[in-house]
């Protein structure tokens, strides 16, 4: 059996941050692995971190048909 628990260590004791279903008086072998760090950033923040990042050409927003799925132009102006 394995389960992965999210722990603090405090006071010289791991407290699970959720209940665990385990058998009591029981000897478990654990693992300990340091968690990763979590973008604390809301979604608004990581949308303005990420906009502007794809190359594209100008009108990819109102030609997104013809990129996309190969329909013809709406607008006639050659792409630049």
């Amino acid at each position: 059996m394995i389960k992965t628990v999210s722990a603090i260590f405090e006071e010289g004791v791991l407290r699970p941050e959720s209940p665990v279903d385990l058998e009591p008086n029981k000897r478990y072998i654990l693992t300990i692995q340091d968690e990763p760090k979590s973008d604390s950033a809301d979604v608004w923040d990581i949308l303005a971190r990420l906009s502007g990042t794809v190359e594209a050409p100008p009108d990819w927003a109102s030609e997104h048909d013809h990129y996309l799925y190969g329909m013809p132009r709406r607008n006639d102006a050659p792409t630049p």
